[in-house]
């Protein structure tokens, strides 16, 4: 083997583990988010994202956007510590 079929496995070994950490970084990115933002179903948001990543990132947007939204509103207390409508 030259030099140069040395350093194109180099570069492909760096790429494949490149690529695997991406994708292991996309699979965690909802449940991320979900504990960041305190989401009321941490645990589900952090399954959807592994589920998906099982399934080829199908249902991937759907499981980020559930990560943002905490579905039914948590209420909001107004000045006198009552609950009011959003």
């Amino acid at each position: 083997m030259s030099l140069l079929d040395i350093f194109a496995w180099i570069v492909l070994v760096v790429l494949v583990f490149s690529m695997i950490a991406v994708v292991v970084f996309l699979a965690m990115l909802p449940g991320m988010i979900a504990r960041k933002r305190n989401h009321p179903w941490v645990e589900a948001v952090a399954a959807g994202g592994w589920v998906t990543f099982i399934l080829g990132f199908v249902l991937w947007p759907a499981v980020l956007i559930w990560a943002f939204v905490d579905w039914p509103a948590k209420p909001r207390l107004g000045s006198g510590g009552e609950a009011t409508a959003p």
